[in-house]
């Protein structure tokens, strides 16, 4: 909110200047966002009189004007404004001043010199020339009964200063020049003047026909008629000008009066022109497919969600946001309805973005507006109608139907005191209380407040506690160091941090990148095999509508924007929450009640397995490129990985990976559905994984150096085609279990035979169709002697029989 000091000053004027008046309300809670002059600094500018105005002899855009300052003789000007006539008084610069910085940031001096041969004593001046708008179409003219040679910064008041409030939305009797001078009555003891608003004498007693019929949309509706304006008279210059420096344009005399008194008073209005009204008004919810043209020029169709003025034939007003253009007063108006009400804030809430705009109105009427005012504020605008335009008021019609109930609301010392952290005695709080005007009863260390029709934010007594830190002053509160023991975290040694996890992917050669939580539903349902994903209330887009319950779709749109911008590889991972659901949570201080919020990370890797060589031919990624990387990054821990399937991988190349028997994620290359609908030439290979899986790590723990020499054993072991290396791997580990000897197994050989020519014999003891032969290397040793070929020989033995059992293999002959 943004309104000139000198009219704050005009409710309520302490003795402060103007640096200290900004520091006293941001520090009471009204933050001072912005402190700027009214106008640039500039000197000897006055007001000028012209006198005559004659065309310029060598030039047809020119004109020579007399000039009367003040000083007795006439000053010879030459101007090229359009508008410089006689009669008009404008700000004339005397020979010797300096007007406001230019572009090149340098005050403009004013010489005697000569244009077009003709010698100029001076310069009159526009607006914007004077640092005051934009406008420079022509003189600023000045009111006719400005002095000539008075200066021009105290005839406009430019020594003035704009100051923009920035205020939290519970401060909504801020709103308004006279909202703030009751604050800061309250926080420096100056008083506050409230001008008395005298009723306006009535000469007719006509009332237009009103009916509510939402209670629960209007609360109190007032309003009176006025007959015989006159809209074509202007609006006054000093209403002009303060509703500039407020930062709202002058439209008409009647917009401007209502605008005005709602600045003034904070109290939104709305002028019907009477004769355009059909019949009485009715205030009620929306119907379904109702429209309504609006002062904006914009048409919108309302339903029964939203609040509206109608009359017998159609909607005219959209409740308590704008006017209707049907009922909009003109230049041809005569007849006016003056309307000011109460209308519920949740009624109002949410309705001008339904609608893409917002107004001044809105802004009020959501937050709260004292319901009590509503027919001194028609007083004030009747008051301000008939002085500058004219006319004759009628009887005032207020309804009242229900109103808010102000529930009383009890403030502990002790605990404010507590709250607040500073020593507060019942008689500080209750001055600070009483300052604001609060009506309060005082116990035995309570204060129990009825908060004032104006103060729709006194709900609980934390509410009252900030009110008197407020008047305390922020900056009065002591500076107090925290009590509590301070322990710092220490992280065991058996976990490794997440920036160390992010650090030994990066060093793998992947970049991290960081996405939304909320994701396409389509996601869930293609990549996660999601079908009831967690929904958001209230998306951002209707693209991310829903909580992601995998990284694999955020990875996928990273990919598919880099290809877009021809990547030639991509490397990227990232560590992200996923959200699933889970009735076993319930809510704690980091949970919430039915989802499940683990971290995980994944990875993708698409185009070449390494940068261009000149050494070779580059290489695609495959799935074994990134389950080395799988394998590093979980290092010194050992993954195993079994086939398995999963929504977003392909069938036949995905994998469960798994850590000491618990799978902890999936790796694999994307399914082949869904690189053709994403429009990858190639499939990317993914990779997820669960964070606090990766960042477990086991403890080193010392072991001595072996001194003994260990025993190798090669053995070729014979088994069908369709056994795989872990599993002969875990019957080797099994076979060994009781020896307790064996310290390492290596696969170093696969073989198999070439199929028979036609009619060829196969060797006795040769492989059969459908059978391999796994050459391994067993390695034994014993900590306590040099093993023997007795101890090593049982040792093999259990392992073939182990073999044979289990996998049905025969050592080779």
């Amino acid at each position: 909110m943004q309104f000139p000091e000198s009219w704050l000053r005009e409710f309520c004027n302490p003795p402060l200047d103007s640096a200290a008046l900004a520091e006293t309300l941001t520090m009471g809670g009204f933050e001072v966002e912005e402190r700027r002059p009214v106008a640039p600094p500039f000197t000897r500018i006055v007001v000028g009189e012209i006198k005559e105005a004659v065309q310029h002899p060598n030039a047809d855009r020119l004109r020579v004007c007399q000039v009367d300052v003040g000083q007795g003789a006439l000053l010879n000007i030459v101007c090229g404004a359009p508008n410089a006539r006689v009669g008009i008084k404008v700000p004339c610069a005397l020979v010797g001043a300096e007007l406001p910085p230019g572009e090149d940031g340098k005050p403009f001096l004013i010489k005697l010199g000569k244009l077009r041969g003709v010698e100029s004593e001076g310069m009159l001046c526009s607006a914007r020339e004077l640092g005051l708008s934009e406008d420079h179409g022509g003189l600023l003219e000045l009111d006719a009964d400005a002095p000539l040679g008075a200066d021009v910064r105290d005839v406009l008041k430019l020594d003035d200063a704009l100051l923009t409030l920035k205020l939290t939305p519970n401060l909504a009797h801020g709103l308004s020049v006279y909202g703030v001078a009751r604050e800061l009555a309250a926080l420096t003891g100056a008083p506050l003047k409230t001008p008395a608003i005298v009723p306006v004498a009535t000469s007719f007693s006509d009332v237009l026909p009103v009916k509510v019929e939402a209670p629960d949309l209007c609360g109190r509706f007032s309003g009176r008629i006025v007959r015989g304006v006159n809209t074509k008279v202007a609006t006054p210059a000093w209403m002009v000008e303060r509703l500039a420096r407020c930062g709202q344009r002058s439209v008409t005399p009647l917009v401007d009066i209502s605008n005005y008194v709602m600045f003034e008073y904070g109290q939104p209005s709305h002028i019907f022109d009477l004769d355009k009204i059909h019949g009485g008004l009715t205030v009620r919810w929306g119907k379904a497919g109702e429209q309504l043209k609006l002062l904006n020029g914009t048409t919108i169709t309302v339903d029964e969600k939203v609040g509206v003025i109608a009359d017998d034939r159609e909607v005219e007003s959209l409740a308590g946001i704008m006017g209707g253009d049907a009922t909009s007063v003109s230049d041809d108006t005569r007849n006016i309805y003056v309307e000011a009400a109460f209308w519920w804030p949740e009624a109002v809430q949410g309705r001008s973005r339904r609608f893409n705009f917002s107004t001044d109105a809105g802004h009020r009427y959501e937050r709260g507006v004292d319901p009590s005012r509503t027919v001194q504020i028609i007083e004030r605008i009747t008051q301000l109608i008939v002085e500058i335009c004219g006319g004759e008021a009628g009887k005032m019609d207020d309804q009242t139907l229900r109103l808010p109930e102000a529930a009383p609301v009890t403030l502990r010392v002790a605990r404010a005191a507590r709250v607040i952290g500073m020593p507060l005695t019942q008689a500080q709080c209750a001055d600070a209380l009483n300052r604001l005007g609060f009506a309060l009863v005082e116990g035995e260390g309570t204060l129990t407040v009825t908060p004032p029709p104006h103060r729709f934010d006194l709900l609980i007594e934390e509410d009252l506690i900030e009110e008197v830190a407020r008047l305390i002053g922020f900056n009065n509160l002591p500076t107090t160091a925290p009590l509590a023991p301070i322990t710092a975290r220490v992280r065991p040694e058996a976990q490794r941090s997440r920036f160390a996890v992010r650090r030994s992917i990066a060093a793998l050669g992947y970049q991290e990148t960081i996405n939304f939580s909320f994701v396409e539903a389509h996601w869930e349902q293609d990549l996660a095999g999601n079908a009831n994903p967690v929904k958001l209330l209230n998306p951002i887009a209707s693209q991310m509508s829903v909580m992601r319950s995998s990284l694999l779709g955020s990875l996928l749109q990273v990919l598919k924007f880099n290809l877009d911008r021809k990547a030639p590889r991509v490397r990227v991972f990232e560590l992200g929450r996923v959200f699933l659901r889970d009735d076993s949570v319930v809510t704690t201080d980091s949970t919430v009640r039915g989802v499940n919020q683990p971290m995980r990370v994944a990875g993708l890797a698409w185009g070449d397995a390494e940068a261009s060589r000149w050494d070779g031919k580059p290489q695609r990624a495959d799935f074994y490129d990134v389950k080395g990387d799988v394998e590093a990054l979980l290092a010194p821990r050992v993954p195993t990985f079994e086939a398995a399937e999963h929504p977003a991988l392909h069938p036949g190349r995905s994998a469960r990976v798994l850590l000491d028997g618990q799978a902890i994620g999936f790796i694999g290359e994307l399914h082949p559905r869904w690189r053709q609908k994403w429009d990858f030439t190639q499939a990317p290979v993914l990779f997820e994984l669960d964070l606090d899986a990766v960042t477990a790590r086991p403890v080193p723990v010392a072991q001595p150096v072996p001194k003994l020499q260990a025993v190798e054993r090669d053995i070729a072991v014979v088994v069908a085609e369709a056994v795989s290396h872990d599993a002969l791997m875990q019957a080797i580990r099994a076979g060994a279990s009781a020896s307790g000897l064996l310290r390492d197994a290596t696969l170093f050989d696969i073989y198999r035979p070439q199929p028979l020519r036609e009619g060829a014999v196969a060797t006795p003891g040769a492989l059969a169709p459908g059978e391999k032969s796994m050459a391994v290397r067993l390695t034994f040793q014993s900590d306590v002697a040099t093993l023997t070929d007795e101890q090593v020989e049982p040792a093999v033995r259990a392992i073939v029989e182990q073999l044979g059992a289990t996998l049905g293999g025969r050592l080779r002959g």
